[in-house]
């Protein structure tokens, strides 16, 4: 499965609504990274992050039941993104972006379903507005961050710059797929896009 960062296809498979659409594949489209011309998703030494970086070990997102463990996704060689295997029940954060509770924008990206049923974003869809979006970093903090909004975009107008680009706070930004799923190429049309903002943090980091 391929996720070409130079694409502007999007991530993992969405199960339609009232759609039983467990004939997913092993392949899979991108997620656009930042592109050349947005800002760089890490800050600047000039702007102090929220709080010290570190690398997230679980979400919790209590509204749809879900905690999963978080792996660390980079790129591969052919600069195409890692991505969590299919049956691996975990999501992956972008780990060359901030890390959550960073200033500027982390992204978080999990499958939605496969072949073997629903995956560990299949419902993140159904957020609304003041959820809750839980992570725990490996240095001890739990940073709490309140859904904004939930978009879905069709795959050839990934709002990469919204996703990626700093916007002046903490930010994370859960990502999958959604809308209509083509049987001629395998692929669901849209990505489902979850914004949120730093709540509150608690435990061991610095401020």
């Amino acid at each position: 499965m391929r996720w070409r960062l130079q694409a502007a296809g999007g991530v993992l498979l969405l199960a339609l609504a009232g759609t039983l659409a467990f004939r997913l594949h092993d392949q899979q489209r991108s997620l656009p990274p930042p592109a050349a011309s947005l800002p760089a998703v890490t800050p600047t030494p000039s702007a102090t992050p929220a709080i010290a970086r570190s690398t997230p070990l679980r979400l919790h997102i209590p509204a749809i039941g879900l905690t999963v463990p978080v792996i660390k996704l980079g790129l591969k060689p052919d600069h195409t993104i890692q991505v969590p295997r299919l049956n691996q029940r975990a999501v992956g954060w972008y780990k060359l972006g901030p890390s959550p509770g960073q200033l500027g924008s982390a992204v978080i990206i999990g499958h939605v379903d496969s072949h073997l049923g629903p995956a560990v974003f299949f419902n993140l869809r159904t957020l609304r507005p003041g959820n809750r979006i839980i992570v725990t970093l490996a240095d001890g903090v739990t940073v709490r961050f309140a859904v904004l909004r939930v978009a879905m975009y069709p795959k050839t107008r990934f709002p990469s710059s919204l996703v990626y680009r700093p916007h002046g706070y903490s930010a994370l930004q859960l990502v999958t797929c959604g809308g209509e799923f083509d049987a001629a190429t395998g692929h669901y049309l849209s990505n489902v896009v979850v914004y949120s903002a730093i709540a509150e943090q608690q435990g061991l980091g610095t401020g």
